[in-house]
């Protein structure tokens, strides 16, 4: 591999930042043809969701599935033989089928969904995706160019790996033309980390695929006409009376997209506002072409670059959802991918390098960088309070959130708040699943430091809110701690919220003090990082309080969950297995409970560490009267089993301890199996399980050991 450049993680960030931004500015119109998008909206060159009534932060599928199917390297070890087939079982593994990702259009008319049925038929990548059993318009339709930019990020400087890496990916659902595109880009973008000319980019990209290409003769024929147009406009005819909609099949085929973003890398000279603003003009599926361009000029450009033009970063604030069966992921951030990214590519190139702060949740460590961190609207509407990222103020000597707040006296407080768990509606464009990311009985933490300027001393105290009663917010806060002018900090508290009260938000208030009654007093406080840690200690049963979001807190990875008169959840799957999912990746050694009543069941029980649908330990009990501890990887492998005659309608309180390497199975209090297992499987959620059956759990609990 190519040597690690010196700026990678910043490179890494402005490519997702990239990546988001040309998302959501593309995503309120996708699918307009130009003269729509001209008639109604003029040339994009900002935001538009507000004229269209639509959200800027949505689910997407372009991002969703590119953050998600590169996890397939940390999955399995970040190992350079990954092969088609393991990319193919992390889709099996994150994607839950109708719920999350991809466009569940059905056989033959979604390629990705077409492939998921492949895959999950047990047939391996890269058949899955072959034009040989789908069809050459399937196979060519543009999803293997919207998911590529990862894996060129996890090869800086290496063209070479990076089209490799993006064959092997694009093969799981796609064939032909479509791979010779995603692999242009990626080659593009890999070499982008150490070449700055759009020219040399697309020579290098095009050295990588066959000469008598369809994708081959496009880039050429474009090059052609911005030699002969002087305007896009007249290039973009071009395009569509040679390779328009008209002349592909498929909903969305890669010939029209691919020409719309070479279009725009040829005329955008080489800004990455006009460059976006070209590729969101022209049309067609505007989030996946202005999400790839938007990665590869920020990875080509860096922060800077974005920084030329408006402000297509500030209403963004690094926010970004990937919602898959790993639901404590799914609220998340541009910094955390970009350094989750960095993090494969360092260990690709045998180069690590720790994460800044310990690897915080939120450091704020490089330039810009807010990870969504905004003044609490409910308490700033008059604008008291705003934040950005500076130099310096760190232990680390690093960077840091300052916190400004204006005129704070006279009861008024100053707050910054972050999401923890999704809180809008239902007006986002792919559905919404998630877990809460912070728990009741875990320790929070953060770090922050006075301005020595400030004159006057501060009141600091962490706080969340959760859901209660009827869905509505409640806050719940830490003690105060004061701050004197040049004073630092660490503020640390155990959380505590009323069971069946999801953790929407985590936050910091300041407040004035006693010692400045009468005064505004001005100042800023800065954030240097934030951090939560340790196991859960909480119950999951159902609350007092009406509302729904304690039920929507669970990832439903099964075929129907609901209470009943009789249980706090009636699990029902018709076919296989089926999880009810919660808790984070983070969660390492605890005891998860519940008591599971099996109305009828091929096997039922709890899991622990799960890691998505096909990757987690499990106590269950199964037809035949035995008991067994499992590991659900790549299959399933029974670690230890012992004779346990169940029978149906009657309760059995299981208990599953995960403590390092070490498993333990208990059944009514009693220890029945033990296991010792050094798998990958170290870290994970929770998860109700139950194949083919109805099967209801009340009591469920996670504890701390």
């Amino acid at each position: 591999m190519a040597t690690i450049p010196q700026d990678y993680e910043e490179r890494v960030y402005a490519g997702v930042l990239g990546k988001i931004i040309g998302v959501y500015l593309g995503r309120p119109f996708e699918g307009w043809p130009y003269d729509s998008i001209i008639k109604e909206l003029g040339e994009i060159k900002y935001y538009v969701h507000e004229q269209l009534n639509k959200p800027l932060i949505v689910t997407d599928d372009d991002i969703s599935g590119t953050f998600t199917f590169l996890r397939a390297m940390p999955d399995y070890g970040n190992t350079l033989s990954l092969t088609p087939a393991q990319i193919g079982r992390t889709w099996l593994n994150y994607l839950i089928e109708h719920q999350t990702v991809l466009w569940w259009g059905g056989m033959g008319n979604s390629t990705e969904h077409t492939a998921y049925l492949r895959l999950k038929a047990g047939i391996d990548a890269p058949r899955s995706g072959s034009i040989q059993l789908n069809g050459q318009v399937v196979a060519e339709q543009i999803g293997a160019q919207i998911f590529i930019d990862g894996w060129a990020m996890i090869a800086p400087g290496d063209p070479a790996l990076a089209t490799d890496l993006a064959r092997r990916a694009a093969s799981v659902s796609h064939d032909g033309e479509a791979i010779y595109g995603a692999q242009v880009l990626a080659a593009m973008e890999a070499q982008a980390f150490v070449e700055s000319d759009i020219d040399r980019l697309l020579d290098v990209g095009l050295s990588f695929i066959p000469a008598d290409s369809l994708i081959r003769r496009l880039i050429d024929d474009l090059r052609e006409w911005h030699q002969k147009y002087v305007n896009w406009q007249d290039a973009f005819a071009q395009i569509v009376a040679n390779y328009g909609y008209d002349k592909y099949g498929g909903n969305c085929h890669m010939i029209p997209n691919h020409a719309l973003i070479i279009l725009s890398l040829l005329y955008g000279e080489d800004n990455f506002a006009k460059t976006l603003s070209i590729v969101n003009t022209a049309g067609w599926d505007t989030d996946c072409n202005s999400g790839n361009v938007g990665c590869l000029m920020g990875i080509k450009n860096g922060l800077a670059g974005l920084e030329a033009g408006p402000d297509l970063r500030g209403p963004v604030a690094d926010r970004m959802y990937i919602p898959t069966a790993d639901g404590g992921r799914t609220v998340t951030d541009a910094l955390a991918e970009a350094y989750a990214v960095a993090q494969i590519g360092r260990a690709l190139a045998q180069d690590p390098a720790p994460l800044p702060k310990g690897g915080a949740r939120f450091g704020f460590s490089l330039p810009g960088a807010v990870q969504g961190w905004l003044p609490d609207d409910s308490v700033d509407a008059k604008g008291t309070t705003w934040v950005e990222n500076v130099a310096g103020h760190g232990t680390d000597g690093g960077r840091s959130l300052a916190i400004h707040y204006h005129a704070l006296a006279d009861g008024r407080y100053s707050r910054v708040m972050r999401e923890t768990y999704p809180t809008f509606g239902k007006d986002q464009p792919y559905k919404v699943i998630a877990s809460p990311t912070l728990y009741s009985g875990q320790t929070l933490k953060a770090q922050l430091a006075a301005d020595d300027q400030n004159g006057q001393p501060v009141k600091a105290r962490l706080l969340v809110r959760a859901f209660g009663a009827d869905d509505a917010l409640f806050a719940v806060y830490s003690p105060s701690t004061l701050l004197q002018p040049g004073q630092a900090a660490t503020l640390e508290w155990r959380v505590e919220v009323p069971a069946g009260c999801p953790i929407a938000w985590v936050g910091l208030e300041l407040a004035a003090t006693p010692e400045t009654p009468g005064t505004r007093a001005d100042g800023t406080v800065y954030l240097d990082w934030v951090d939560w840690s340790g196991a859960p200690d909480l119950a999951l049963d159902k609350p007092a309080h009406n509302g729904r979001r304690w039920l929507e807190a669970w990832v439903q990875a099964c075929s129907t969950v609901s209470p009943d008169w009789e249980h706090t959840y009636r699990l029902i799957q018709n076919e296989g297995v089926g999880l009810l999912i919660q808790g984070t990746r983070e969660w390492r050694d605890y005891a998860v409970r519940a008591r599971c009543t099996p109305h009828l069941a091929q096997s039922f029980g709890i899991a622990a560490r799960v890691q998505g649908l096909r990757r987690y330990y499990a106590l269950r009990l199964t037809t035949g009267g035995k008991a067994q501890l499992v590991r659900e990887l790549d299959g399933t492998s029974v670690l230890a089993e012992a004779p346990y005659a169940w029978e149906l309608y009657q309760p059995y309180a299981l208990e599953l301890r995960v403590a390092g390497n070490q498993l333990t199975g208990s059944i009514g209090g009693q220890v029945v199996l033990q296991a010792q297992d050094d798998s990958l499987l170290d870290s994970g959620a929770i998860a109700l399980v139950v194949e083919e059956g109805r099967v209801g759990y009340d009591d469920v609990e996670v504890r701390p050991l």
